[in-house]
């Protein structure tokens, strides 16, 4: 079944981090197509968690294979909001970071590659060169720094707020395996996955294995194809973001696996919402065809069917 999804409003917490392949701005499209009821959600490919902190479940599982951005999460799960607000404040005032001291940003960038120091990270990211996380093949962190446009702003400390007393008031843990490492035996059919990994025809460098990380490439697709495959005979239910189509390439390896399996439902994700349409998607040539697709008829779309 393919069917295109649209805008509602609501409220969420969002990620203090501009997480490359962030979904917080897609959330109402992508939350109401979960199941209703889950026991354990476990987030494969959590980044800055904005689906998984977003998500109604008796348990919440966000993984991530960045070790230093899960140390970065349950630091601030095990501290006091005040007593982290206290050292970023003490940092900033330290090496007297600004929107133009690139030297004061240089030389804690220099310490946290020493100490590894899981609060001094995120400092780090509020003065990086778009808020992003870049780590080079021997685990030093090296974003740049961003002058001029990065600091840890009202904004950011708002989000930072509200994502620390989020993750401290649910049920919610933070661990750190490469996803076809992380146990998934232990669930059931209550349970839920969720999977937004690296997008194989996308640009991103965090796709290329040069970070010192486990890249992503067809054999790693494949990979994650075959795990939910795995899923679907243990009659647990999943979701997999991903695009079928980039700026006139294609994902032949999602294409093959939807060709054959009929159990999966195709939702469209409208990234632009100018397009209404998934006929005006794929005329258009750079066009990035996003979608959800899940191993069951998501509610949402069984009570929509007449709209489209």
């Amino acid at each position: 079944m393919h069917v295109l999804i649209g805008k509602q409003s609501s409220k969420q917490v969002k990620s203090p981090l501009n997480y490359i392949g962030g979904k917080f701005r897609l959330l109402d499209q992508v939350l109401p197509l979960f199941p209703k009821q889950i026991d354990t959600f476990v987030d494969l490919f959590a980044g800055g968690c904005n689906i998984g902190l977003n998500v109604k479940a008796e348990k919440i599982i966000c993984n991530d294979n960045l070790k230093f951005l899960i140390e970065m999460y349950q630091q601030f799960q095990g501290n006091n909001l005040n007593t982290i607000l206290e050292h970023i404040d003490n940092q900033i005032n330290k090496f007297n970071l600004s929107l133009t001291n690139e030297e004061g940003y240089k030389k804690l960038r220099e310490y946290y590659n020493t100490h590894k120091n899981a609060l001094d990270l995120f400092v780090l990211i509020a003065f990086s060169f778009n808020h992003q996380i870049r780590f080079n093949n021997s685990h030093e962190f090296n974003n740049p720094f961003g002058r001029e446009r990065s600091s840890f702003n009202d904004t950011m400390k708002s989000n930072l707020i509200y994502f620390i007393r989020k993750i401290q008031s649910i049920n919610v843990k933070f661990t750190c395996f490469d996803f076809d490492k992380f146990d998934l035996s232990g669930l059931t059919s209550t349970d839920f996955v969720y999977c937004d990994p690296p997008y194989l025809i996308t640009t991103g460098t965090y796709n290329d294995g040069k970070r010192g990380f486990t890249g992503w490439n067809e054999i790693q697709e494949h990979k994650l194809l075959h795990l939910l495959d795995s899923l679907q005979q243990r009659n647990i239910k999943f979701a997999l973001s991903n695009v079928l189509e980039h700026k006139g390439k294609a994902n032949k390896s999602l294409q093959d696996w939807l060709s054959k399996n009929d159990f999966l439902h195709i939702n469209y994700i409208q990234t632009n919402y100018a397009n209404s349409n998934y006929q005006t998607l794929v005329r258009d040539k750079d066009a990035s065809v996003e979608v959800l697709v899940t191993n069951y008829e998501p509610e949402r779309v069984k009570s929509n069917l007449s709209l489209f």
